[in-house]
């Protein structure tokens, strides 16, 4: 009998357990909205294909903005796009680059952001490469060479294939004297470089004051076809990216004496400064109205491909995860908002102007949660260098689903973010902000800020997946009865200088930017 008995009590606490993680109706009913009602492929599409990138100061920027309010008040969230300051306003144009000499090809590139357009009969002329030279008196004297011309800025790669491809297929040999052969490439490259008495961001002004009609780069992101691509550094010629197939062509075109030409057309429209704007959501707590969880993510990106993975992918996130707490968990808590920050690129400067203007917030906040590195699913949560993170994290994690929840590494206490994406903006100033990091998906290589970060990189099972991880743990903090704990650890010495490390300390943002 006592057998039984225990056994009873056994089943009956295993069911009781499982009753108590399992069987909350809100995280069921967010589970079954993400799975059964998703509308991320809308937003995407909506997002990346029709509005595209995000660069501030462009128009596009501003109508993803109205975009943001629209949609959340479509689904009966208030909605503000928020003023925190200017930037350069630049609009991006046709870009046409062409070989016209010794043949006609139209090559892949762009303009890069922010440089003068052209006009629609764009420039012509035949290309340079820098040269290999002593000193800078050398370089000096070569200098006039480029009047008329267009340069070649970057190095000559002597592979586009990128090394996990040479290491499938190489012999060992083969591959190890590429890398050194690739590798001294690169410190002559370096080296040359210093002895002209120039660096690669400030030789492009030497060249345009010299007389260059344009600049030429290829900057690899050691992949198949891809570039990143980033701002110009000229302040009247035009600036182009073309990618390395078509860019060490028409290197070896001038090395082989060719004199190769081409013809750039790029036309792109200056705006004047326009303001820079933060797109803030609301839903307001019932019980603690005055205390606040947000959701974030930097809604800008560069502009080569669509900013997709960077950080679309965020954005669709925490957009999804408000859109199914309205649904399910309509009268909060705490105040849930949900900040789209502008101008992160440039330096956090949406997200660190939000901290500067808002003191007020930023002293109730119980949780940030911001997710900024590409499509994958969550893998990583770290305590942020906030000693008691593991008491409140653990158990918010805790009504995750497991399937989503196994996936993640916790790292307790962690150490707080002195860059890098939003969540430093508020660790700096204190408040316990956690970054959703997640598995890469050839990140790195093949999308941050290239060329190819567009929608069909998406995937869209793990961003739904981070969708109902983020909803469920906003819930949970809005839910928990006790704030959460701000007490910092003690940071190491830092091994580099024996110094004792420092939490960050907040920095105001660029609040005038993209102008001389």
């Amino acid at each position: 009998m006592k057998k039984i008995y225990f056994l009873l009590l056994a089943t009956l606490l295993i069911s009781t357990n499982t009753f108590s993680q399992d069987s909350n109706p809100i995280v069921d009913n967010i589970i079954k909205e993400a799975n059964e009602n998703s509308q991320l492929e809308l937003l995407a599409h909506e997002l990346m294909d029709v509005i595209g990138p995000r660069l501030v100061g462009t128009p596009q920027m501003k109508k993803a903005n109205d975009w943001a309010v629209s949609k959340y008040k479509s689904w009966g969230i208030s909605a503000k796009n928020e003023t925190w300051g200017e930037w350069r306003g630049w609009e991006r144009g046709i870009t046409h680059i062409d070989m016209i000499y010794p043949r006609i090809q139209s090559l892949d590139g762009t303009q890069l952001a922010w440089n003068p357009g052209t006009s629609s009969k764009g420039v012509t002329a035949e290309l340079v490469v820098l040269p290999e030279v002593q000193d800078s008196m050398a370089f000096q004297r070569w200098l006039p060479n480029v009047k008329g011309k267009f340069v070649m800025v970057s190095m000559n790669q002597p592979t586009g294939r990128p090394d996990y491809n040479w290491k499938e297929f190489a012999t060992e040999k083969s591959f190890e004297k590429m890398k050194k052969d690739r590798e001294a490439q690169e410190t002559a490259w370096r080296d040359n470089m210093r002895r002209m008495g120039y660096n690669s961001r400030t030789i492009n002004e030497a060249l345009e004051n010299a007389g260059a009609v344009g600049i030429v780069s290829s900057n690899w992101s050691e992949g198949f076809g891809v570039n990143k691509i980033f701002s110009a550094r000229t302040k009247k010629i035009p600036s182009v990216d073309l990618e390395l197939e078509d860019y060490t062509m028409l290197y070896r075109m001038v090395e082989y004496g060719d004199k190769p030409q081409i013809k750039i057309v790029a036309e792109s429209k200056e705006l004047g400064l326009v303001p820079t704007l933060n797109t803030i959501g609301e839903m307001k707590g019932v019980e603690k109205p005055e205390e606040y969880v947000i959701l974030s993510a930097h809604f800008d990106s560069w502009d080569g491909g669509t900013g997709a993975t960077d950080n679309g992918t965020g954005t669709l996130v925490m957009m999804e995860a408000m859109r199914i707490l309205k649904k399910v968990y309509p009268n909060p808590k705490r105040t849930i908002l949900v900040g789209h920050w502008g101008s992160e690129e440039q330096g956090l400067n949406g997200s660190r102007a939000f901290v500067e203007d808002h003191p007020e917030i930023v002293k109730n906040i119980q949780a940030v949660f911001n997710q900024d590195n590409g499509t994958g699913r969550v893998v990583n949560l770290s305590g942020a260098g906030f000693l008691h993170s593991y008491e409140y994290l653990s158990n918010w994690l805790h009504a995750v689903p497991k399937e989503i929840s196994d996936q993640i590494e916790t790292n307790f206490p962690g150490s707080p973010s002195g860059g890098g994406s939003d969540n430093a903006s508020f660790l700096a100033a204190g408040a316990p902000a956690f970054n959703l990091s997640s598995l890469n998906w050839s990140y790195w290589d093949y999308t941050w800020h290239t060329n190819r970060d567009t929608y069909d990189k998406i995937i869209f099972d793990d961003v739904r997946s981070n969708a109902i991880l983020t909803a469920i743990l906003v819930y949970m903090a809005c839910e928990d009865p006790n704030r959460s704990s701000t007490e910092k650890i003690v940071l190491p010495i830092n091994p580099r200088t024996g110094e004792q490390r420092t939490w960050p300390e907040p920095r105001s943002p660029q609040r005038k930017g993209g102008i001389d």
